[in-house]
């Protein structure tokens, strides 16, 4: 992204807040619990793996111990992903008269649904904070230094999601199937995530594959001091990289097709 974008966003930050006010007033305006399906979605998600895999299959070391806290890290990350990338894909169509009335710059429809649903992501922590505070009491976790850890991984999601959406959203103007195939894309990404496992638990030959997913590397920062498990850097060296390459590739997409997006819409 071009330094005069980031300043013509950074010029427009008021309106930016705006929107992502708007967008959460919207979410939860006709909803019955509200904010509380933030927590509730990853919380059923995470028991639904903990009785497939800690009873069922009794395999609680596909992830580290306590494998609900485990689970309920990945999950609630996850749910911030899948979000951002499923609904920036469709950002610029669902405001399509703005975009094309307007003179905000182009990019900020695309981001102000990742702050929007990292809004959301920040609001579900308090129950990842219980949890591992009931955890710390039984003795089962203790923390760690690495929690200084997690506001790279935040700022590294954040980023990455940008760099997708600026992909996407244009794609999805042009194409119309671009939406369907994410839809397919994000179901097989959750199981090329390591979010019901570990990294260790993979064949080594599949290991590098997972590598290439920027949230491996993620999960790792977001793990890191909540377990005593050794920090893996080759995920996160790659999340790194991966970052800077969805940005990359996302900025010069949305730059090159925004001309032909105004046409379309």
């Amino acid at each position: 992204m071009e330094i005069g974008h980031l300043k013509a966003l950074w010029r427009r930050r008021e309106i930016l807040q705006t929107l992502v006010r708007r967008d959460l007033r919207v979410r939860y305006a006709r909803s019955v619990l509200g904010y509380l399906w933030t927590i509730l979605d990853p919380l059923a998600m995470a028991l639904i793996y903990f009785m497939i895999f800690a009873v069922i299959f009794k395999r609680p070391d596909a992830g580290h111990h306590p494998y609900f806290l485990f689970l309920l890290v990945g999950l609630l990350a996850w749910q911030w992903f899948n979000s951002s990338v499923t609904e920036t894909s469709r950002a610029l169509l669902a405001e399509a008269k703005l975009v094309r009335s307007t003179s905000l710059p182009r990019e900020l429809w695309v981001i102000r649904v990742v702050i929007a649903k990292g809004v959301e992501y920040f609001l579900s922590l308090p129950i990842l904070v219980a949890f591992t505070a009931i955890y710390m009491v039984r003795g089962d976790t203790t923390l760690n230094w690495r929690l200084v850890l997690i506001p790279i991984g935040i700022l590294l999601q954040f980023l990455v999601q940008v760099g997708i959406g600026l992909l996407l959203a244009p794609l999805t103007v042009l194409v119309e199937d671009t939406q369907r195939v994410v839809r397919i894309i994000m179901r097989m990404a959750f199981y090329c995530t390591p979010i019901i496992y570990t990294l260790e638990t993979v064949p080594e030959t599949l290991r590098n594959f997972l590598y290439a997913n920027p949230m491996s590397g993620i999960l790792e920062l977001y793990r890191a001091g909540l377990f005593d498990e050794p920090l893996s850097l080759k995920p996160i060296v790659a999340s790194v990289v991966g970052t800077v390459v969805f940005m990359f590739i996302g900025s010069t997409v949305f730059g090159r097709l925004e001309r032909s997006v105004l046409k379309e819409i």
